[in-house]
């Protein structure tokens, strides 16, 4: 083949990302460094998936669009450690095909070459044996007349790079694997020439072995990452500012965009430190951890037979995901405008060892997924019971309930009990002008929602809390209050000492999109 137009590009990519889905849990259970997590596959296959997203949304008869939808979808959807510097890979690859109107031999591989070349500059220490060293091998292999050529030869290389990293990473060549990130990058070279030669989908490999069992339960921190818009200093400066919080430090831009990831023992302070550089459009933190303990527990490796019932939260926001964490839960992220998905719910409650799993989703817009889920986890062999939480505030209150030795018929009446008894109060910021319920809002402006229904506008997010407390305070002892990205705790304590027969504890991590997001018990 001589070339690829923009269109044929765009669906090499699909189709690569649809063929590196068919090894997510294969490179899962490669994954040990930087830490034994066993998530790089699911985080490299859902950078992949945002930038597929972006491709449907895009003109792809035209390569600046194509460029642009790849480039700006993986930064936007970029998890993980992996997830990331494939970001910048692809960031590098299109800015080489940007001005092209197709993509031939030698545009590929010099193509790959830049790609490579921009995955080591966003790595403040980059390491040898990871998947920078087999995306460099490829582009330093990348050769050939035609594009099947210069897959093959690139793919070659690749591979051979892969196979080497144990030798170069003392902790690969402990666990007996190579690295996940590299395979991961292999397994995306693979797609691509898979859709040159029309290969169909591999089956899936079955996975036999989990690498993380070789480490003992530690601590390992968390993984923490940010992704900020409306940036306007350098990005050196904001590496600097968090280069004291943890290490495999990455932080990237693209499109006015500013995504950050670090390993970290504190991402409270991380994240407040880097808020003031600009608007903050979304955070996570995983308990690197828990995670580990979690791979254990599926390889039937911890001590203990496991208790009969699990929890599944869905939860948007740091705080929020480690109070449910906390209470026993196993978090799904999402909520409002971020749904996930049955499969997401699904590996969730199928990660659990316990053979009865209680599922909060805490959004009716995820009703339907999480009613999916549980009948596909049915056929399955696993029972799961969804106890249908409307807001966060109600499946925090449900989770207090939670105790993993009783039954889900001994508990669902208690959660239900307490889902029930609390109020959920949301700030945030109205997105368009509107007229909802009889109320006049405008573009911006702070809005309140209580239990999940506008009920308030106002000038300021605190005018807002206050009005919402002051509306779902009666018969209520305890608010617990999740401050937003951007919320100084300073303002939430102002509003609190106006409800002084209240108990008020306040946390920082809510929504990403919120000011505040309180609960009433």
């Amino acid at each position: 083949m001589g070339s690829w137009t923009p269109v044929e590009l765009a669906e090499a990519f699909r189709y690569a990302t649809d063929w590196f889905r068919v090894y997510v849990e294969e490179l899962n259970a490669l994954n040990v460094y930087p830490v034994p997590d066993g998530d790089t596959g699911t985080n490299m296959h859902l950078t992949l998936q945002s930038a597929r997203r972006e491709l449907d949304l895009a003109d792809t008869r035209k390569m600046p669009e194509v460029a642009r939808a790849i480039a700006y979808g993986s930064l936007l959807g970029a998890r993980g450690n992996s997830g990331v510097i494939l970001s910048q890979i692809l960031k590098g690859f299109t800015e080489a095909i940007r001005k092209r109107e197709a993509l031939d031999a030698k545009a590929l591989a010099e193509a790959l070459r830049q790609g490579a070349e921009t995955g080591y500059r966003a790595v403040m220490k980059p390491v040898e044996g990871t998947i920078l060293t087999v995306a460099r091998a490829a582009a330093e292999g990348a050769h050939g007349n035609t594009l099947e050529e210069v897959l093959e030869s690139a793919l070659i290389a690749a591979q051979a790079a892969l196979a080497r990293t144990p030798e170069l990473l003392p902790v690969l060549k402990q666990a007996g694997v190579v690295d996940a990130g590299g395979a991961g990058y292999v397994r995306f070279l693979e797609g691509i020439r898979g859709y040159a030669l029309k290969l169909p989908l591999p089956e899936p490999p079955k996975v036999e072995r989990y690498a993380q069992t070789a480490f003992a339960t530690e601590e390992f921190g968390y993984c923490t990452e940010f992704l900020m818009e409306g940036v306007e200093v350098p990005i050196e400066r904001i590496r600097e500012a968090v280069a004291p919080f943890g290490d495999s430090l990455l932080v990237v831009g693209a499109e006015g965009y500013v995504k950050g990831h670090i390993h970290t023992d504190d991402p409270d302070g991380l994240l407040s430190t880097v808020a003031r550089f600009g608007r903050m459009v979304r955070t996570k933190v995983e308990d690197m951890t828990e995670q580990h303990t979690e791979i254990l527990a599926m390889a039937g490796l911890l001590e203990e037979a496991p208790p009969p019932t699990g929890l599944v939260a869905v939860a948007l926001g740091h705080g929020l995901s480690k109070a449910f964490r906390s209470l026993g839960a196993r978090v799904v992220a999402g909520g409002q405008t971020q749904n996930p998905s049955v499969e997401d719910l699904l590996s969730a409650v199928r990660s659990l060892p316990n053979p009865k799993v209680i599922l909060l989703p805490n959004n009716p817009n995820v009703f339907l997924a999480a009613e999916e889920a549980a009948r596909l986890a049915k056929e399955a062999g696993k029972e799961v019971y969804v106890l249908k939480t409307r807001t966060l505030g109600q499946g925090l209150a449900a989770a207090v309930r939670y105790l993993p030795e009783a039954e889900p018929e001994t508990l669902l009446p208690e959660m239900e009990e307490a889902a029930q008894g609390a109020r959920t109060l949301e700030v945030t910021w109205a997105s368009r002008d509107a007229e909802v319920e009889g109320l006049k809002v405008l573009k911006d402006k702070p809005i309140g929602l209580l239990d999940g229904k506008l009920v308030l506008v106002g000038e300021s997010p605190e005018e807002v809390l206050e009005g919402l407390i002051r509306l779902a305070q009666e018969g209520k002892e305890v608010l617990t209050l999740f401050l937003g990205p951007n919320t100084p705790r300073e303002k939430a304590e102002a509003v609190a000492q106006n409800f002084p027969h209240l108990v008020v504890e306040i946390l920082p991590g809510g929504p990403d999109l919120y000011a505040y997001l309180g609960v009433l018990e």
